[in-house]
């Protein structure tokens, strides 16, 4: 009889999870494993069929009122065998008395909808190049934009009006993460948003894009893209935006970007009260 044990992923493991990801299309971030592990180390499953790593599925506990699934991947000679369901019982388990959010692809999101999760609305994912994108922008103002590299505060408070939940953890991983370039737009000693780029599988992606603003938002990118070396100037770049913010998606419409790829972000209890207005760029859609 086969053994199948499902377990908390070690730190090389939960990088096979986010290789399997990428050979899934989603395109991880070269630094995801590393950033991710720190905000909930048990919440990263792996499941195991005579040893081999067949499974995996996360369920990140950012504080005791709200968690975020990702990285639900049954490998595909293994699928259909109940496996999945298994390991996404675990994760649920992990999660037990949290409003659960997670960003669910289209072919699983009826799943997710008998697993009790509702509907909020979609976030899509937009492609560009640096070359395209800064001709579309053009001149921007940036003496209000500073390069960020650790949390403080205030950046936690700001974060915390778009996030359902405090991550600091997470942050501090992210804001520090080698060939991550962060930048804040500071007016009169305020946070008025921030930014973050990375280099992933393919291209890079920009995530989180915070912003009180659209040209805000608009110096933020400028200010990001102009870190990307000038060989990879024709490289894809990608934003994920949440359908909700108009002005987002006409700044998606301005800059000539094409939309790629969608998700269904549902939830569990209830939808956060969060300000999609000021998210013109999601952080990810493993970890929300």
């Amino acid at each position: 009889m086969s053994d199948y044990v499902i377990r908390p992923l070690t730190a090389a493991e939960l990088q096979h999870a986010v290789d399997w990801a990428g050979r899934e299309g989603w395109n991880p971030g070269q630094h995801d494993a590393a950033c991710f592990r720190p905000t909930d180390p048990d919440g990263f499953l792996g499941g195991f069929l005579d040893g081999e790593m067949i499974a995996s599925v996360s369920a990140v506990n950012y504080d005791d009122a709200f968690s975020f699934l990702g990285f639900y991947i049954v490998r595909p000679e293994f699928r259909g065998s109940g496996h999945g369901l298994e390991i996404a019982q675990h994760a649920l388990a992990h999660c037990k008395g949290r409003n659960m959010g997670l960003d669910g692809v289209v072919e699983q999101q009826d799943n997710y909808r008998k697993s009790g999760f509702t509907f909020a609305y979609n976030n899509y994912r937009f492609t560009g190049t640096k070359t395209g994108i800064l001709a579309a922008l053009g001149s921007q103002a940036t003496a209000n934009i500073s390069v960020l590299t650790d949390i403080s505060e205030d950046l936690l408070a700001y974060d915390r009006a778009l996030f359902p939940a405090p991550r600091g953890v997470f942050l501090r991983e992210w804001l520090r993460a080698p060939s991550h370039a962060s930048r804040a737009c500071i007016e009169n000693g305020m946070i008025k948003g921030y930014v973050t780029l990375r280099p992933c599988q393919t291209g890079y992606k920009i995530g989180p894009l915070f912003a009180d603003s659209p040209d805000i938002a608009q110096a933020l990118l400028v200010s990001v893209l102009n870190t990307i070396p000038e060989d990879h100037a024709t490289h894809e770049v990608f934003i994920d935006m949440p359908q909700p913010n108009a002005a987002a998606f006409a700044l998606a419409d301005a800059l000539g970007l094409e939309k790629v790829f969608e998700t269904a972000r549902m939830y569990s209890d209830h939808e956060p009260d969060i300000d999609l207005n000021r998210i013109f760029g999601v952080t990810t859609f493993e970890l929300g």
